[in-house]
């Protein structure tokens, strides 16, 4: 298992420093930070793609395989995230039986269009952060439907893709909906993963907030987590991404060398100690 972090000049520092150790950086697919990066560490680019919300046809897919090849990424990833805009007929949720269907259909419908041209293999559907249904980003309205645990598991299971588990979406949609935290990770296909995120959370502006530095109330699940890999109750993943920190405006307020130093080396070391419990590949 690889260990990566969001690439941001503070991380790239302390790198230099010694301070911390990494695999790889996690990069948007920019290539001006890719090469900035990659003179650093391999990257990995992670996509913001959108099964459900109509939005694949305007994808530019020659720019996705580039830099699947040119970074040596080995999947492609999505995020299962309906709106209510994708659906102008819907009024509000909670969303009738008959609602859901069509809202399922057009998941696995878009999820297909991938397969397609990348291969079940090489798809990871990454877990949305469902904040309630009052909640807006960028005017559109998510769904709950696609972090329901049987919806989303069957859909997983049954195209045969990757799942891409992010910890602190999965709290998420678990406070949002009403589950304890490990029971709605354990409802998800865990068998499936194939990749791992996680940061801290905190109350901002009234809404549950991931890409935080780590507090020491964050740990717990994570380790749970990677206990259930230990143990082969959960896939182990290929690589485990602390998402914190990064540039441009979204993230220069969130983005604390001293958070980066002592959140670090952490995860570096569970990653280690992942990869000496587990059998050597084959």
């Amino acid at each position: 298992m690889h260990f990566a972090i969001n690439y941001s000049l503070p991380a790239a520092d302390l790198l230099r420093a010694g301070v911390i150790e990494i695999d790889r950086f996690k990069c948007p697919n920019w290539p001006d930070l890719i090469a900035e990066a990659s003179a650093l560490r391999p990257v990995y680019v992670h996509f913001d793609l959108i099964a459900g919300d109509d939005r694949l046809a305007d994808v530019d897919w020659g720019s996705i395989e580039r830099a699947l090849t040119e970074t040596e990424t080995p999947f492609v990833n999505l995020h299962l995230a309906p709106t209510l805009n994708a659906f102008p007929e819907f009024t509000a949720e909670p969303l009738s039986t008959a609602q859901e269907e069509r809202v399922i259909e057009k998941m696995a419908a878009e999820l297909e269009q991938v397969i397609v041209r990348f291969g079940a293999d090489r798809v990871l559907v990454e877990n949305i952060p469902y904040r309630g249904k009052h909640w807006k980003k960028e005017g559109r309205r998510f769904l709950a439907t696609a972090v329901k645990p049987e919806i989303f598991s069957s859909l997983i299971r049954e195209l045969g893709v990757g799942f891409l588990l992010d910890i602190s979406h999965a709290r998420i949609a678990a406070s949002n909906l009403g589950w304890d935290e490990q029971e709605y990770i354990a409802a998800l296909p865990l068998e499936r993963i194939r990749e791992v995120h996680v940061t801290g959370l905190a109350m901002i502006d009234d809404f549950l907030t991931d890409h935080l530095a780590m507090r020491e109330e964050d740990w717990p699940i994570f380790d749970w987590v990677i206990d259930l890999i230990e143990v082969g109750a959960a896939a182990a993943p290929w690589l485990l991404a602390f998402e914190y920190g990064g540039v441009g405006p979204k993230f220069e307020w969130r983005t604390d060398p001293a958070a980066i130093a002592a959140d670090a080396p952490r995860f570096y070391a569970a990653v280690q100690s992942v990869n000496l419990a587990l059998p050597p590949a084959r």
